[in-house]
């Protein structure tokens, strides 16, 4: 096989070696969860192991961990369950807010409950990708249910303030959310601390399985979401349908890692960020780096190459380095990315930029060599096409 370099961590991260091996086992021992016998015990026990560790990552309770099938159907159940058990309760609050960054899982969502008749608002965010605290403010009032900010972009990294906008929905009597797939297992999060209702968590974002997620229900939340989908007991009744043991196992293997390698894997990501930014500067690459003194994850780069098509960078490179241009689930899709215009940059300029996280597998030989393949295809894409008049 021949040598390529995976710098394509916010679409997904690589299954860590130390998670495979704790699921192991489960593919092959057969139980449901649900059952009164051995085979049913043993896979009972793994997933509330696993809810405890992933509990544990984010500071809380492991009774207020539900399992979803990802962060997708996580941001559903807790957006449009909110809204609806809100409804049900006969509440007049019925406004939503989310920023203007947020995932399409839940720009998605919000466009769904507008037509239901429920109100949606976006909050702006400053030209550093953060949420801008004001303006939320000035949204919030006596009508406003529900509050989703993200904890972390997953196009430009950029960490937003969900404290202070926890903080300042409470004092208008709202509740709030956020989509902690890109921010959990990457940087410290206590959802106490931060005084959140509800949160998102994807295991794939942080070394672990795909197709598997949680929901943060706090247990002082004020409603409790309608479950979306009907069935049996499982989840509380909130999330029905038998639990797929092994990638839950996977998603606890990988919480407990994440908490006990964080620190130290955030700056060496740092380092080899830094180190990326300098090989290209040595290869006089023109590049500018998008919301640079904003607070961003570890490894994490929104690059403008000006000039240059992004997307033929990403096509000269795909058997080489991989690297995307916006959020994986946007892909191929024919609008500019709603993070970079919320951010005020243009669409010509948007066209030129490159999304980049650098996972902890990563090398220095493999930044070196992602540098000066870049490089080349800035290269390569400037003579045959000439510069951009875009």
């Amino acid at each position: 096989m021949s040598y390529i370099v995976y710098l394509d961590g916010h679409a997904t991260t690589p299954l860590a070696a130390e998670v495979a091996e704790a699921m192991a086992p489960y593919w092959t021992a057969t139980g449901n969860a649900q059952s009164p016998h051995t085979r049913g015990q043993q896979a009972a026990a793994g997933i509330e192991l696993a809810r405890v560790q992933i509990a544990n990552l984010i500071g809380a309770e492991s009774q207020e961990i539900l399992f979803t099938s990802g962060a997708t159907e996580a941001n559903n159940l807790v957006v449009l369950g909110v809204a609806e058990a809100a409804r049900k309760m006969g509440l007049r609050r019925n406004k939503i807010i989310a920023s203007a960054i947020e995932h399409r899982s839940i720009l998605a969502v919000l466009e769904e409950l507008a037509a239901r008749g429920f109100r949606v608002q976006l909050a702006p965010v400053t030209p550093q990708g953060l949420v801008d605290l004001p303006a939320l403010e000035q949204l919030l009032d006596e009508d406003t249910l529900l509050v989703s900010l993200m904890g972390a972009n997953n196009e430009v990294g950029t960490i937003q303030p969900i404290g202070g906008a926890a903080q300042l929905a409470h004092a208008k009597g709202a509740l709030i959310h956020s989509d902690l797939a890109q921010l959990a297992g990457k940087a410290p999060v206590d959802v106490v601390a931060l005084d959140l209702d509800y949160a998102s968590l994807s295991a794939h974002k942080l070394y672990g399985p795909m197709g598997v997620g949680a929901v943060f229900v706090s247990g002082i939340a004020a409603i409790k979401p309608r479950p979306l989908v009907f069935g049996g007991g499982q989840e509380r009744g909130l999330r029905p349908g038998t639990l797929p043991t092994p990638l839950i196992v996977g998603f606890g293997a990988a919480a407990a890692l994440a908490d006990q390698d964080m620190m130290h894997v955030s700056q060496i990501q740092e380092r080899l960020a830094r180190e990326l930014l300098t090989e290209l500067a040595g290869r006089q690459v023109k590049v500018l780096q998008n919301a640079a003194s904003a607070p961003r994850l570890s490894g994490s780069l929104s690059l403008s190459f000006p000039g240059v098509d992004a997307d033929e960078i990403v096509n000269r490179l795909s058997s080489t380095v991989c690297l995307s241009t916006s959020s994986a689930c946007s892909a191929g899709q024919i609008a500019s990315s709603h993070v970079l215009k919320a951010m005020h940059i243009s669409d010509k300029d948007a066209r030129s930029v490159l999304r980049i996280y650098i996972s902890k597998y990563n090398t220095l030989e493999d930044i070196r060599f992602a540098a000066a393949q870049i490089s080349t295809a800035i290269g390569s894409v400037v003579v045959a096409t000439g510069p951009s008049t875009q």
